[in-house]
């Protein structure tokens, strides 16, 4: 998904000029068709949280209730998601929430390769306002389009690594938490990703190529013992 790009450099404004800034990006989003999920949405759902936050979080697309409120991860797995803040202190107004795409795919449908290329403007333009020290990508899409690599989730979950456009930013991929709502393994490894993100934030840890060490990564087994599948779209 790596491309050569011209991106702004992270913003440097005061909380109420990136909250302007926010506002103009959102009328942007409120009118775009570019592609057919413009015509098919109830609302977009443009992201939510502080606008000077130290950490953001990316998910892969709206679902149906943040359809109709037009508010990201409002539905169960959005519940586990504040479960997981308030695990390491934080809540949603503290933090920034956003998605790769700004409108719901059909039926949840995975996102298109076409529909990522139109929004990923937005979500870039929305890290450069906010200037995050840290972007959690929930999932597969989010953590493949913003590292520029293949890598799975179940692979990289929980190793921060740089962000490739902006020099004082990392990554932390960590599984959605969509993927932990009826497996108790994904949901482990979930809570103890969380708790390593707490940890270098609070330590300001710098992110590196190489994984840094962290906390011991948990057993994780499946109910046949077998290695816990690659996980595919959300998961």
């Amino acid at each position: 998904m790596a491309h050569a790009r011209n991106l702004p450099v992270p913003a440097v404004d005061s909380v109420e000029e990136k909250e302007h800034r926010l506002e103009n990006l959102l009328g942007q989003v409120r009118s775009c068709h570019e592609c057919e999920l413009g015509k098919t949405r109830t609302n977009p759902v443009f992201g939510f949280g502080s606008a000077s936050a130290r950490i953001m979080f990316v998910g892969e697309a709206p679902g149906y209730h943040e359809d109709r409120q037009g508010i990201p991860f409002v539905g169960r797995a959005g519940k586990l998601l504040d479960q997981l803040l308030d695990r390491i202190g934080l809540n949603r107004s503290q933090v920034y929430i956003a998605n790769v795409l700004k409108c719901r795919p059909p039926d949840n449908r995975d996102p298109l390769i076409e529909e990522i290329n139109h929004c990923r403007s937005y979500l870039e333009q929305q890290i450069s306002i906010i200037g995050p020290a840290a972007i959690c990508t929930l999932g597969n899409f989010a953590t493949k389009l913003l590292t520029g690599k293949s890598d799975g989730i179940s692979r990289v979950h929980g190793r921060p690594q740089p962000y490739p456009d902006f020099e004082k930013t990392f990554i932390y991929p960590v599984y959605h938490p969509a993927a932990a709502l009826y497996t108790p393994s994904n949901l482990r490894a979930l809570e103890h990703d969380f708790d390593n993100l707490r940890d270098l934030l609070s330590n300001n840890t710098q992110a590196q190529d190489e994984p840094v060490p962290l906390r011991s990564d948990p057993v994780v087994e499946t109910p046949q013992g077998k290695a816990d599948p690659e996980q595919m779209g959300l998961f």
